[in-house]
């Protein structure tokens, strides 16, 4: 299930990088995240890729899943890849463009859960929460720089 959302927010790009980057703040903000646990990918050359675990919850239901992310500072990008959890694939993207006095936010996400069952209810529930996510780092932002 591919999905691209965008908004334009009043905050620089740098600033809107900086906020998405730090994974290991989301459980503070972004809703139904419990915990996130990063560190670095040892299998990675690069100090910029991390291992971020993230552990979601749903009324009674929790789950976790581990990521591959990338963050590039120089193309302002944030890329993912889930490496374990409930998912067949999960691949997402943020990228940060200058716009006006502002910036556009950009998020693809494409998924597909693997248990066909739980996919039936939960792929329209999850894709239908990433439009919150991207809300909860524009009001984020706007806690930390003003609005």
């Amino acid at each position: 299930m591919k999905r691209f959302f965008e908004r334009h927010v009043p905050h620089l790009p740098h600033s809107m990088f900086e906020i998405v980057s730090e994974l290991e703040d989301y459980p503070r903000f972004i809703p139904n995240c419990k915990a996130m646990d990063v560190r670095p990918d040892p299998a990675a050359r690069d100090k910029d890729v991390r291992l971020a675990k993230m552990t979601l919850y749903f009324g009674p239901i929790t789950q976790a899943y581990t990521s591959r992310v990338t963050i590039d500072p120089d193309a302002l990008t944030i890329a993912a890849k889930a490496v374990d959890g409930p998912f067949a694939y999960l691949d997402s993207i943020w990228s940060f463009e200058p716009e006006g006095q502002g910036t556009r936010v950009r998020f693809e996400i494409d998924f597909k859960i693997s248990n066909p069952f739980i996919a039936a209810v939960a792929e329209p529930a999850f894709a239908a929460k990433q439009d919150e996510i991207i809300r909860a780092f524009a009001e984020e932002a706007d806690r930390r720089f003003g609005s």
